[in-house]
């Protein structure tokens, strides 16, 4: 099934969830991550047949997640960037890992078949700083030989929005380029210094796909389901790696979720062999204090559902279930955790 497919689904998914809010009380709202939006759509899709409860889920990017979930406007926020812990306590949030994943570089090049074109750290922010412009440039070249590479210029494709995805790609390249780091930095929202803006995976996909001689990053499931050309991306072993599920696993093997304050993990520029450089986790937010404890509870049910149900389904899409240990000590905090108004546990 095309992306394009699922996210139609979606729509009518969230049409019905829509339709059912003002009947149905178990119905839920979130907001916020592009990343993770073809996943929540499939569990949403197979949560509503097994339950007959609604996820009425916005794709407005991990930015407008948080701003909505400190708003209160939504059940719960989801975002590709963890908060701090300082942040979590200031604003009263738990957050805690959904599904994990990868965003890769794609590109629209005549010829150039998904997975042949090679990138480094130092290509790729040399790129996205406006300082390697042309596709046939000699450091591009010297790492692709045997590829016929064409003389046009590069145009640079990114996010417009605050978004989680941009979070992931900047953190990867600040912590392999100095120079990036220095000049960009990492962040949901960043001063690019050339490029074209797209809003959300799905803007700067349609972005690449619409302009000759253009770069972009995206989250896998948007490459693979519309058959974009991806590259492979020189690791921290200095590997040349594919963007897969055993990559991102590879990535995530070390994490210490346990002894991370507020499990703000960030899984970029692992080391390791075959590590994919960049892979994350998309971390939902919710209240520690649940104005309506009902709909928190809802809200748990659904990711137990999706822990329990959802591996197949996102490895499906491309996407990496959360580990049983990690599943083990996220459900052991919401019981701690998340309470309502009179400090009594909801889940």
């Amino acid at each position: 099934m095309r992306l394009n497919q699922i996210l139609k689904s979606a729509a009518v998914a969230a049409g019905a969830a829509m339709a059912f809010s003002s009947v149905q009380a178990a119905d839920i709202t979130g907001a916020g991550a592009t990343f993770p939006y073809p996943i929540y759509a499939k569990w949403a899709e197979a949560y509503k047949k097994a339950t007959n409860n609604s996820l009425n889920y916005q794709s407005i990017g991990s930015g407008g997640g948080i701003k909505q979930i400190k708003a209160r406007t939504v059940d719960f926020g989801a975002s590709d960037m963890p908060l701090a812990a300082q942040e979590l306590e200031k604003n009263g949030l738990f957050q805690f890992p959904a599904v994990m994943g990868g965003v890769v570089p794609i590109v629209n090049l005549a010829g150039i078949a998904p997975g042949q074109l090679k990138m480094t750290p130092d290509l790729l922010a040399g790129i996205y700083l406006g300082k390697i412009t042309n596709w046939n440039a000699p450091e591009i070249a010297a790492v692709n030989q045997g590829i016929k590479l064409p003389a046009g210029d590069i145009v640079v494709v990114h996010r417009s929005d605050g978004s989680g995805t941009t979070f992931l790609w900047t953190d990867f390249l600040s912590k392999a380029n100095a120079e990036f780091k220095s000049t960009v930095g990492a962040g949901t929202a960043v001063k690019w210094p050339a490029g074209v803006g797209g809003k959300g995976n799905e803007g700067v996909a349609a972005n690449v796909q619409r302009i000759k001689g253009s770069i972009g990053y995206v989250e896998y499931a948007y490459a693979k389901r519309n058959n974009m050309s991806h590259t492979q991306v020189k690791n921290r072993d200095g590997v040349f790696v594919q963007p897969s599920d055993d990559t991102f696993k590879a990535a995530a093997a070390g994490a210490d979720w346990a002894k991370t304050p507020g499990m703000e993990v960030v899984l970029t520029n692992q080391a390791g062999k075959n590590s994919w450089p960049v892979t994350g986790a998309s971390f939902i937010l919710m209240h520690k204090v649940q104005a309506n404890s009902e709909k928190g509870k809802e809200v748990l049910k659904f990711f137990d559902w999706a822990y329990k149900n959802g591996a197949a389904m996102a490895t499906e899409l491309e996407y990496v279930a959360m580990p049983a240990p990690v599943i083990k000590l996220v459900q052991d905090a919401w019981k701690t955790q998340l309470k309502d108004g009179s400090g009594k546990p909801i889940w």
